[in-house]
């Protein structure tokens, strides 16, 4: 029988990895907590020291009539969950984990506190270190491959299978490519993650979900602040923001200066990010907030180097990187605007938005690419007792339309020279989804949704050197879900799912002719088919005082996998695999493995562990050319863990560990893999949640030389070069003020 279907031994063995959070969690079993919604994540973060200025009103009259009849149910309460304040547009962060532990599968939510005052705060790896299943590795600058329960694999270059947001605002492009230069991790209240299809909502039909970046509004606690972040390999950062309300009315606005030399050759940039939002309150009940986003960045590319210069020489750059100055500049405004209605047992979101995006991308051709990508969407979501029963249903549409002027020229050395081709692209994605929870116990809620996405890859060619040719192709897909939620008491929840998800292609799936090999023919992008997967989750979650965990497993079996059969210049020939396997674990605890040390009574100190561990299983399944080979671009097991002694005052310190026990596979034949590594670091500093905070942080201590992420290929030899260094040893400093 194959490896592929032994999938319960393999889950067994890994197991025992992260027994440590199965043996706590039921030990504590029987405890209870009357500290409210559990939240999802693994981190602790500071308690702020004074709630918000401003309250929104609260409503009386069929507000107190519904809380009562809920109340008098025989059903949980349910007045927290169209809670809406003090801003009734932006959910504060415990407000949106109550929403969140709504959904029946993997999902975090992560504060700003658990990594902006404590880290330097620099790229998506510093946001989402502790959230397992969740593999973010710097590539080069603010570049990052991301990858969710092994979602874009294949995708050498920018962003595929996971949906990007920023403030329920797409950060992907039309077409579903995305970058992370365009994120400033300085600028949120928290992030929220939604795994695979549990982001039913953003209509982000992918296989490793959708992540939303959530700024503050002028009715957050310390809407005003200063910081300033100076480390390695010349990285200096100032930030500011501001915010207040008057009346009706709320504003803020953040914006922050960033530049580096880079750890190694031609990995210099620098960006500038500015965020800004404005409310107004028509009533206690009605709010509406415009958006605004603009981003100016410059980065250079190092690029991929082989295996040995990664591990010998890892700040040296890909030599034809340095003679054609490969760059990727971006320019960026976002404008959106959203309202929201509150009626009885009802909430109504919707609203617009506008991306005006502009790619400057000197690589293997002069890229320079204009997006102009709108759209809208409208969500309903509703809470009541039906019969006796609570229900809560959630259903709402998306458009996302796009239009990409997409023109290339011959690179000389960095500088525009003779075009080679202009197309004119044209991607369109409508979706609507609907889901229903309903309580048919009152702590166990039977969850069933779909969502229906129909997608549109237009591509007509003005001229082209490159083979280019027309094409236009579409999509109907259904995605349908269903699954168990059980409340088993109010800090600890048990979940499971069976759901699909669809993944269309982008345009960027496949390239011209002239630069793939002979062995593997181009397939024009509107040839390629969806990626279709069907994936089984099961696992708990929850929150005690001093104790925090999660646990998943999942099992998703794709049809159609996006994969890159051929490599050059960075690029991918991308066609569908027939069958492959992606399954896992993943585990995260928070705890207080000591209390009482030095400080006793009701705020003691204590030292805490943070610890975030992923299992991977990804293979492909009896597939005619690779049988059941590892299917290359992620490690096997992948750990992030760190003790701080944590003191009443503010104060904390200890260190941090990274991981990777394996090596993995950076070709689909198995030819050729990664270095395994362990590198470990240091943090000190005092945050109380108060008005001053301050961070050092040493990484790398140990200077090892490490692969930090790998492009993939078909057939790899010792010459391929798909390999990227990780950052050498480093310390960064930062000071914080709000108020």
């Amino acid at each position: 029988m194959s490896r592929v279907r032994n999938f319960p031994s393999v889950f067994a063995r890994s197991l025992l990895f992260s027994s440590a959070a199965v043996v706590i969690s039921a030990s504590a079993g029987a405890q209870t907590n009357s500290q409210g919604p559990l939240p999802p994540v693994t981190v602790e973060a500071p308690q702020q020291k004074r709630a918000a200025a401003v309250r929104s009103p609260q409503r009386t009259g069929a507000r107190t009539a519904r809380a009562s009849r809920a109340r008098s149910a025989p059903v949980a309460p349910i007045a927290n969950d169209l809670a809406r304040g003090p801003a009734l547009t932006v959910l504060t962060v415990q407000q949106a984990l109550h929403d969140i532990q709504q959904t029946p599968g993997g999902v975090a939510i992560v504060p700003a506190e658990a990594y902006r005052n404590s880290t330097v705060a620099n790229t998506i790896k510093d946001v989402l270190d502790y959230v397992p299943g969740v593999f973010a590795q710097p590539k080069w600058g603010d570049d990052t491959r991301l990858s969710i329960r092994g979602s874009g694999l294949s995708r050498n270059f920018h962003l595929r299978g996971v949906q990007l947001y920023m403030d329920g605002v797409p950060i992907n492009t039309a077409d579903g490519y995305g970058d992370f230069q365009e994120i400033d991790p300085t600028a949120y209240k928290y992030v929220a993650v939604y795994k695979g299809a549990n982001a039913l909502q953003f209509g982000a039909n992918s296989l490793g979900g959708a992540i939303n970046f959530v700024t503050p509004s002028g009715r957050d606690p310390f809407p005003n602040g200063v910081s300033a972040d100076l480390g390695g390999f010349g990285f200096r950062r100032l930030q500011a923001n501001a915010g207040g309300t008057n009346g009706p009315w709320d504003g803020f606005i953040t914006a922050s200066t960033q530049a580096v030399d880079g750890f190694r050759d031609h990995s210099s940039g620098h960006a500038t990010r500015v965020s800004g939002n404005i409310g107004y309150q028509f009533s206690s009940d009605v709010e509406t907030r415009f958006y605004l986003n603009a981003n100016d960045v410059r980065q250079r590319i190092p690029g991929g180097v082989t295996r040995t210069s990664a591990l010998t020489s890892p700040e040296r750059a890909a030599t034809g990187n340095v003679i054609n100055d490969w760059q990727r500049n971006l320019d960026t405004v976002r404008v959106a605007n959203k309202t929201t209605i509150r009626l009885d047992n009802t909430v109504v979101d919707f609203g617009a938005f506008a991306v005006d995006r502009h790619l400057m991308h000197p690589i293997f051709q002069w890229l320079d690419y204009r997006y102009k990508d709108y759209g809208g969407f409208a969500k309903v979501t509703d809470d009541r007792i039906i019969g006796g029963f609570r229900n809560r249903f959630v259903a709402g549409v998306n458009v996302l339309n796009g239009t990409n002027d997409a023109r290339q020229f011959v690179n000389t050395g960095g500088f525009k020279g003779t075009p080679t081709s202009s197309l004119v692209q044209k991607p369109e994605n409508y979706s609507a989804y609907a889901e229903n929870s309903f309580y048919f116990v009152p702590n166990v809620a039977f969850v069933a949704g779909t969502q229906y996405l129909f997608a549109v890859r237009d591509q007509r060619v003005n001229f082209s050197t490159n083979g280019d040719v027309n094409g236009r192709s579409t999509f109907s897909l259904w995605s349908p879900k269903v699954g168990l939620l059980w409340d088993v008491d109010p800090t600890w929840q048990v979940f499971g799912n069976i759901s699909r998800s669809a993944e269309v292609p982008s345009f960027g799936e496949s390239v011209s002719p002239n630069f793939l090999n002979p062995n593997y023919p181009t397939i024009p992008f509107f040839l390629i088919r969806p990626q279709i997967a069907t994936t089984y989750e099961i696992g708990t979650r929850g929150k005690r005082p001093d104790f925090s965990w999660e646990l998943a497993a999942y099992r998703a079996n794709i049809r159609d996998e996006l994969q890159c059969q051929y490599s050059s210049f960075g690029n991918c020939n991308v066609t569908n695999l027939d069958r492959t396997i992606h399954q896992g674990i993943e585990a995260g605890v928070g705890a207080a493995v000591f209390r009482n040390i030095f400080v006793t009574g009701n705020s003691p100190d204590k030292i805490w562990l943070n610890l975030a561990y992923t299992f991977n299983d990804f293979r492909f399944d009896d597939d005619p050319t690779f049988g059941n080979n590892q299917l290359p671009g992620a490690p096997r097991h992948y750990l992030r863990a760190e003790m701080l002694y944590k003191h009443p005052n503010g104060f904390y310190i200890g260190p941090n560990l990274e991981w990777v026990p394996e090596s993995y596979f950076v070709d689909s034949a198995n030819t050729l893999k990664t270095e395994p590594y362990a590198i470990w670091g240091l943090k000190a500093g005092v945050d109380n949640g108060g008005t001053y905070s301050m961070y050092v942080e040493a990484r790398n201590i140990g200077n090892k030389a490490y692969i930090a992420s790998a492009s993939i290929i078909d057939r790899a030899n010792p010459a391929s070069p798909l390999f990227e260094p990780g950052n050498g040893r480093a310390v960064y400093a930062g000071v914080k003020a709000r108020w």
